[in-house]
């Protein structure tokens, strides 16, 4: 994913320690000057029980975005993996985000990983879903990680005056294409409902839940859903790093029974699964 800095990275890095091309740092020692790049290139992986989930996931797709720009990785999977692994024993965090970081404009390519601040849903937010409001704006590259200062200074506006979790945008055609900083999924009949990932962001947990659904035979249509047809929904969820396969409970004021929707609960669970499996997996 591309990303043209913003001037918060500094409070992003927390806990103790950093690793800055293969070296151990102190955060409070964080030498901020690569925020200053035109272009970085990043992943946030979210950590579980000491595990950084699905990193080789992760790690494909940051390669992929460093082609975009004609770039190569710096560093190998494996080189990358025991930076990871000693980063997470080195802070003592099983639980958390760590945010990757290449300076794709730079002679040297540096490849930074910290922890990062995060806020996860609640066990109530999980139970009873949660709220959304539409937001009529689009990414100028949907399937690269580009974030445009002021686009997202006044989405965050919108989520935080409207008191909900997430902004879903939606296009200049009137179709919904993903939450702002995650995607999303709608439930119609026996139908599950995504846009198309040349309209998106290609998120992992998304790829995961595409998986789950091949794999229980749930039937998908990827296309942009017209935001005037949302009060005809059965049911709508958001995936990412952080929520993993969030229920939603309202969209604009119009109520969804997301938790008890049982295509819903099947995703859920299976992908509960497959978190499961993929840390027993790494260790």
């Amino acid at each position: 994913m591309i990303f043209i800095t913003c001037l918060y990275f500094m409070a992003d890095c927390i806990n103790k320690f950093l690793i800055k091309n293969g070296k151990v740092e102190k955060c409070v020692d964080f030498n901020n000057d690569f925020i200053y790049s035109d272009i970085n290139v990043y992943e946030v992986i979210r950590i579980i029980n000491g595990v950084p989930l699905f990193f080789e996931k992760h790690l494909e797709r940051m390669e992929k975005s460093m082609k975009l720009i004609d770039m190569e990785m710096p560093y190998s999977y494996e080189t990358c993996k025991g930076y990871i692994k000693e980063l997470i024993e080195l802070n003592d965090k099983a639980c958390g985000n760590i945010k990757m970081v290449i300076n794709a404009d730079k002679p040297k390519k540096d490849f930074t990983m910290f922890y990062i601040k995060h806020e996860y849903p609640t066990e109530v937010d999980y139970k009873e879903g949660v709220s959304t409001i539409l937001y009529h704006g689009e990414r100028n590259n949907p399937n690269a990680k580009i974030v445009n200062d002021d686009f997202r200074e006044k989405v965050n506006e919108k989520i935080k005056g409207g008191e909900v979790y997430e902004a879903i945008l939606v296009d200049r055609n009137g179709r919904v294409t993903e939450g702002s900083k995650s995607n999303i999924f709608f439930i119609k009949e026996d139908f599950v409902i995504t846009s198309p990932i040349s309209d998106v962001l290609p998120g992992i947990t998304r790829n995961e839940i595409l998986e789950i659904c091949l794999e229980n035979k749930i039937k998908v249509i990827e296309e942009g859903y017209r935001y005037e047809d949302i009060s005809n929904l059965d049911g709508a969820f958001i995936s990412g790093t952080s929520p993993s396969v969030l229920p939603i409970r309202y969209i604009e004021g119009n109520a969804l029974s997301s938790t008890k929707n049982d295509i819903i609960k099947i995703i859920i669970y299976k992908y509960g699964q497959k978190v499961k499996e993929y840390i027993n997996y790494w260790r």
